[in-house]
């Protein structure tokens, strides 16, 4: 496991899948903020489960975000778009219901970046998200992100356009010691 502060990273198992699909796919209002795509009921333990479909390792990486503190599974990080010639990754994170408020986000971001910079040999990392995503901004930001531009009305999120954002990192300003 890769361990923060306040929380760990840790390879999925079927009991967190099941939980995810229960909580986070159910959850439609975050589920399409987070993915930009039109919400669709997927049924727990379903083949077109997003968490159950098979993905390439080398181009996306998920994982059990676990809070240290409990050890209670706290929600799903992702690496993904991985691009090992130009080195560079975007990051994602959903926290569940429970845990969201806390500041876990900053401690999952900056723990991604250590498995980015220091894991995966990366260049820079990126978060992409909704202008009005503030508790992901704030955690980006927190965590040494830079503000790179808004792409305005880049989604179609239910019903109207919204902005979005990017903000990345390189692994010069990258602190291991601020993990």
């Amino acid at each position: 496991m890769l361990c923060g502060e306040l929380t760990g990273l840790r390879a999925l198992t079927d009991a967190d899948i099941e939980i995810f699909e229960t909580e986070l796919l159910a959850d439609a209002p975050t589920r399409v903020r987070a993915t930009g795509r039109p919400w669709v009921p997927v049924a727990p333990g379903a083949a077109d489960s997003p968490y159950r479909q098979a993905q390439d390792r080398a181009a996306v990486v998920r994982f059990s975000v676990v809070e240290l503190a409990t050890g209670d599974l706290a929600g799903e990080a992702v690496m993904s778009g991985i691009d090992l010639h130009n080195r560079h990754a975007e990051i994602g994170l959903v926290l569940r219901p429970a845990c969201r408020g806390r500041h876990l986000g900053t401690d999952v971001v900056r723990v991604l970046c250590h498995y980015g910079f220091s894991v995966r040999g990366l260049h820079r990392i990126q978060i992409t998200t909704l202008a009005d995503n503030h508790p992901m901004i704030a955690a980006a930001v927190r965590a040494g992100f830079v503000p790179e531009g808004t792409a305005r009305e880049a989604a179609w999120i239910d019903g109207v356009f919204a902005d979005g954002v990017t903000l990345s990192l390189l692994a010069g300003e990258w602190s291991p010691a601020g993990r």
